[in-house]
């Protein structure tokens, strides 16, 4: 690409001066740089450092034979320079820069000027704040600038013109947005739990008119934090997910006992990455995976005061007081939670087994009205007397039309619902 094309010429300019070499160039700051094409993607008017810090980002993507440069090899220890920072990658065999690899560019000639590089890649910095690149993998107690300098995936897609993908965010992280084609009236739950879900929908449309009408911000922080608990399949996923398209609000998934499975250091700091994130782009967090937190199963819980997990806790919890828009916490629990937990929440929402009228209503909202005939009402009585949550009906449904579309056939009958509600339920 065309505004890459500088950087060879940078490169070999650093070089150049580094070494006592002749070179066309006194310092990098001769060099034209065009920054247009950069700051149109990134919405930024570039400074000179800024600027080559992302064209070193993206080399490694767009040119990465230009940066083998850096292999060259210190004669007098036969090891590599310190100062060129870099990693190794498990498949490319290029050299990939870190904090210390940009730190080297940027300081050749002013050395002072290390502190200054150190702050273009803080938290309060637009690279952190939009979620342009990062410093990531620092090992504990190593340099901050020896950390990999990584795009996200969403600027990198805008580079190379194939729009946003994803959460813009690495495939090691348990976040994924979750739909629904369903609508609000498809919501098939008891008249309290509906009532408190009608509150969160007004809260997430009105909060800032509901803190400011009566002068009640003193009071009321911006944020809102929902526990929604119950048996797994009952519904607690598909009300968040209507609570986002409700208020036109993207909800994403992160899944608790994935991202509480590494080490602590780099729990903490993906936790915090997931808030900065949902926080400028305004989305619903639902955190699946919540009875690991707030169970009476101690020995699954992260209230049971080892290190590991308290610290992990005490970021989780901290980060979600903190959070200016909603955060659902999901527990698949038969009980009610632990009420040391309870405090941390606006509302507690319990989503029991659906009862007969329940079952009733889902299974004529379920299944398909071309699928039934003279024995319709038969069939849908059927069905709800099988003691089964809303996500296992729909997987009685599933198989319902993969033995219908194998058969041939397009008529329900008893016998091919009942095989597959006798499959259902012998999982119980």
């Amino acid at each position: 690409m065309t505004f890459t094309s500088a950087f060879p010429e940078i490169l070999q300019t650093a070089f150049s001066l580094y070494f006592g070499q002749e070179t066309r160039y006194k310092s990098l700051s001769e060099i034209p740089l065009d920054g247009k094409a950069l700051s149109d993607l990134t919405g930024q008017n570039l400074t000179r450092d800024e600027h080559i810090i992302l064209l070193l980002a993206l080399m490694p993507h767009l040119n990465p034979q230009a940066l083998d440069l850096f292999f060259v090899r210190n004669a007098n220890l036969d090891r590599p320079y310190t100062e060129f920072g870099g990693w190794q990658g498990i498949s490319h065999t290029g050299f990939l820069p870190t904090g210390e690899t940009a730190a080297f560019l940027l300081t050749i000639g002013n050395p002072d000027n290390r502190l200054q590089i150190m702050q273009l890649f803080s938290r309060t910095h637009w690279f952190y704040r939009r979620n342009i690149l990062r410093l990531k993998g620092q090992g504990k107690d190593e340099p901050f600038l020896s950390g990999k300098l990584c795009l996200s995936e969403e600027f990198l897609a805008k580079v190379l013109e194939n729009g946003t993908s994803g959460t813009g965010y690495g495939a090691e992280t348990p976040c994924k947005r979750i739909t629904t084609p369903s609508d609000w009236e498809d919501l098939v739950v008891p008249a309290e739990v509906l009532e408190e879900l009608e509150n969160v929908s007004g809260w997430l449309r009105h909060d800032e008119e509901i803190r400011s009408r009566w002068n009640l911000e003193k009071y009321i922080r911006p944020g809102y934090r929902c526990l929604f608990y119950g048996l797994p399949g009952t519904g607690k996923t598909f009300a968040a997910a209507l609570l986002g398209k409700r208020s036109g609000l993207e909800v994403y998934r992160i899944g608790l006992s994935v991202l509480t499975s590494g080490e602590t250091g780099e729990t903490i700091k993906n936790l915090a990455e997931i808030f900065d994130l949902a926080r400028q782009r305004d989305w619903i967090l639902l955190f699946d995976g919540a009875e690991r937190l707030c169970g009476e199963d101690h020995e699954n819980s992260l209230l049971d005061n080892r290190r590991i997990n308290e610290e992990i806790l005490t970021c989780l919890l901290g980060c979600t007081e903190d959070f200016p828009g909603l955060v659902i916490m999901a527990a698949s629990l038969q009980d009610d939670p632990d009420q040391r937990f309870l405090r941390y929440f606006h509302s507690a929402l319990h989503f029991p087994m659906p009862d007969r009228n329940a079952r009733i209503k889902l299974w004529r909202q379920m299944i398909p009205g071309e699928w039934l005939y003279e024995n319709k009402e038969a069939l849908i009585q059927t069905a709800a007397e099988a003691e089964l949550p809303p996500g296992s009906m729909v997987n009685v449904i599933r198989q319902c039309a993969v033995r219908l579309l194998t058969s041939h056939q397009n008529r329900l009958t008893a016998e091919i619902l009942n095989a597959a509600l006798a499959k259902e339920k012998a999982k119980y």
